[in-house]
């Protein structure tokens, strides 16, 4: 994994801009439409190669295929696995809700959002990794784009077992901790592929922060539980990989809203750090968020640990000042040290802002802003 040795490197945390027609594809594709193979090949190809020039003439230093071969965050992991059917939600019936506790406070703002009926993905048998296919054309497309780029670091992003489980409701295993640790083993394919192509391999949990909002019944001590189990699970399934080669990241949701329950840092920042990882990417410019940084005064970052904060948002379509950028990063360098400390983006970004110009944007101001903040830490 990259460090920050001269200066402070720059990452992005997933999604680039998407090409409507190319998401229509590969949209089609995932739910069983008929689609030209060859000719999503070629545009894939071409439209990764195209977010991967744009990553690297912007001056990222870690970069990867923008996810554009997925159909979306964490359908695309259903995809890859067999045991469960899509069935029609009883009238009425809530789903999971990263914004549940919010909800309560602010009904009106919520009302008609979210969830509500529709299909729910239920687990009904025993859940086996189909997608050995998938993975080797996400890395061949992803090789085929860093033909000739020599430098920064390619990455790789892949679903955590607790986050796919809020989503795939359980009917078959026994027991929340049997099948989190089914889906683990089964996952547990996909990241290894991944490293095995020589790519860093980053773990996306939001879940682990905004299932407490899922959660919405449970006392802090008892969410702590409910989330250790959740990351044992994902340890089990990275057990073969060298933390060297792994990046964590987690969010408190993707949603625009209040985020006034989101749990506070501070009550699972140890869990965070148990995760079997190097680098640890976690949101925090949001102004939910942006005062966390003082965490770290109480909280000591391990040795041989990176800490990656978000320090450019995804929840609104401002680009940050690259000076405000910089002022964030300083704060954490001077607290864990220049060395421990990388500048990324709260989420993934190009699939949530209202135009790819403001995308590219962001990510220009992220690399200003760690210039600057480089010339103020070294000089």
């Amino acid at each position: 994994m990259l460090r920050s040795t001269e200066r402070i490197l720059t990452m992005h945390a997933g999604t680039t801009p998407r090409i409507p027609e190319l998401r229509q594809m590969v949209l089609d594709k995932s739910t069983g439409e008929s689609v030209d193979q060859a000719e999503l090949t070629a545009r894939l190809r071409e439209a990764i190669g195209e977010t991967v020039r744009r990553q690297v003439e912007i001056g990222l230093d870690s970069i990867n295929d923008g996810e554009l071969g997925k159909s979306s965050f964490t359908n695309y992991a259903r995809e890859r696995l067999t045991g469960h059917v899509n069935r029609l939600a009883q009238p009425g019936n809530v789903l999971a809700r990263i914004y549940g506790r919010d909800a309560a406070d602010f009904p009106g703002y919520f009302e008609g959002r979210g969830n509500l009926g529709g299909y729910e993905v239920v687990c009904v048998g025993p859940l086996e990794y189909t997608g050995q296919e998938a993975v080797a054309e996400d890395i061949a497309n992803f090789k085929a784009a860093l033909e000739g780029v020599d430098g920064p670091e390619p990455y790789l992003p892949a679903v955590a077992p607790g986050t796919i489980e809020h989503w795939m409701k359980n009917e078959y295993y026994a027991s929340d901790e049997e099948y989190l640790f089914a889906i683990a083993d089964a996952m547990r394919v996909e990241y290894n592929a991944i490293v095995d192509a020589g790519f860093l391999l980053q773990i996306d949990d939001p879940d682990l922060a905004d299932g407490w909002q899922i959660q919405s019944g449970m006392t802090v001590p008892e969410y702590r539980k409910f989330a250790q189990l959740r990351i044992e699970a994902l340890n089990h399934a990275l057990r073969d990989i060298p933390e060297s080669s792994v990046r964590f990241h987690m969010c408190w949701g993707s949603y625009k809203g209040p985020h006034i329950h989101d749990i506070p840092l501070e009550d699972i920042v140890d869990l965070i750090l148990d995760v079997k990882a190097e680098g640890y990417s976690i949101e925090a410019s949001n102004p939910r968020h942006d005062h966390e940084w003082a965490v770290w005064k109480d909280v000591k970052l391990p040795d041989g640990k990176l800490l990656i904060p978000g320090v450019v948002g995804h929840a609104n379509d401002f680009i940050e000042h690259p000076e405000l950028v910089a002022q964030r990063l300083v704060r954490y360098a001077e607290v864990v040290g220049r060395e421990s400390v990388m500048a990324g983006t709260d989420c993934g970004i190009g699939s949530r802002v209202g135009h790819a110009k403001v995308c590219w944007a962001k990510f220009e101001s992220l690399v200003e802003g760690a210039r600057l903040a480089s010339k103020a830490l070294w000089g």
